[in-house]
């Protein structure tokens, strides 16, 4: 027979040895009946710390009545109607990391019932295979969406919020250094993307960037581009190219060195010269007006332009080097040239000054040591 627990009214035993407490959260709007719960526990002293708990929270006004959806269920709503205006990157990037990773692992888990260390097994059980950062990507998308079901009350609290994440151990970005530099300037004459890879080379534009670079974003008379879209790749089979906003919806207008315009002003001609011969095999499709297009006015694929870079450096013995190490290599030169690091941050489209130190701030910090040593040698100089 199932007993009530001594001096709690509301707790019992049940008849398969689990423990009950059921407690009133309320009253039906449409009814005005009293609303009856129960939670669960293996021991008394559990389920009368959950009671407690509800009824602390019933007082105070913040109690959530557990929802009986899922995970999954929780998810496919959240990917559904409430990840906002992304890109289509974006929602491919949440749903594969939803569909891949967090689904097989805690999917079948009602929602009210999961717990941080539940997260916290399947994040340590995905770094056997996966890097920190994926593993911090996929707490991204998990947190956004167990934050959304904090504010419309299927959770009271966000059970991903005291994870330990993996640390990740930066990698150290290998710029081309001067005469690196000097024997691809040599290499490349005359190759067919040479003007894309000097411009590349002394703006720091991402590869997305200069892609999508177009002929009204370069202003001739005042010597400046606008860096405001990117070219990207649905991630699919077959899937299309298209423009989309900077990765961080900014924009920015920069004043390149005169070598980059010259660059531009030959490659304009060149491409006028490429469509005189195409005549009408001529077709830029959905993507008129690119500054950079192969020889009858197509896109060129960040796939084939890497290709290309990569057969360079490796024929210069650079074979570790990848094209976006020319960014990297641009940054490099403008601080050891003198620029302040706003400028070197604003030149580059970072979000924040820090995120550019932290980037480079190895070679800031060189700069300093060399800055010290120029002033020793100038007080020897003047004491003697």
């Amino acid at each position: 027979m199932p007993r009530n627990a001594q001096g709690s009214g509301t707790i019992r035993q049940r008849p398969d040895g689990r423990w009950e407490a059921r407690y009133t959260a309320g009253r039906d709007a449409g009814t005005g009946k009293q609303i009856q719960k129960s939670i669960y526990g293996a021991t008394q002293k559990e389920v009368r710390q959950k009671l407690q708990q509800i009824c602390t929270d019933i007082d105070n006004g913040i109690y959530t009545a557990p929802s009986k959806i899922t995970v999954t269920g929780w998810l496919d709503i959240w990917l559904g109607e409430y990840i906002g205006n992304v890109k289509p990157f974006t929602v491919k990037a949440y749903q594969d990391r939803v569909n891949i990773h967090i689904k097989p692992n805690i999917g079948a888990i009602k929602l009210s019932m999961l717990n941080t260390p539940t997260i916290q097994s399947m994040y340590n059980n995905l770094k056997e295979t996966l890097s920190p950062k994926t593993i911090r990507n996929i707490h991204g998308v998990l947190h956004k969406a167990l934050e959304q079901a904090v504010k419309i009350g299927y959770l009271y609290k966000n059970p991903s919020d005291m994870c330990t994440l993996p640390r990740i151990v930066k990698k150290e970005i290998k710029p081309l250094d001067n005469d690196d530099i000097a024997r691809f300037l040599e290499t490349i004459e005359g190759h067919k993307y040479e003007n894309l890879f000097i411009v590349d080379l002394f703006t720091g534009m991402r590869q997305g960037e200069i892609l999508g670079l177009t002929w009204d974003c370069v202003d001739f008379v005042n010597g400046t581009v606008l860096i405001k879209q990117q070219l990207q790749k649905e991630k699919k089979r077959d899937g299309i190219y298209y423009l989309a906003p900077l990765k961080n919806n900014k924009s920015r207008k920069i004043t390149p060195a005169t070598l980059v315009l010259e660059s531009l002003r030959k490659q304009y001609g060149e491409q006028i010269q490429n469509r005189m011969i195409a005549g009408n095999n001529w077709n830029q499709g959905d993507l008129p007006n690119l500054t950079f297009t192969n020889e009858t006015g197509g896109h060129l694929s960040h796939v084939t332009v890497a290709k290309n870079f990569k057969r360079i450096v490796v024929s210069l013995g650079l074979h570790e080097a990848r094209f976006h190490d020319l960014r990297h290599s641009y940054a490099v030169a403008s601080l050891q040239a003198g620029d302040d690091i706003k400028t070197v941050q604003d030149n580059l489209g970072h979000h924040t000054a820090a995120f550019t130190l932290d980037v480079y701030g190895h070679v800031t910090d060189k700069m300093k040591k060399e800055s010290a040593e120029r002033m020793n040698k100038h007080i020897k100089n003047i004491t003697g």
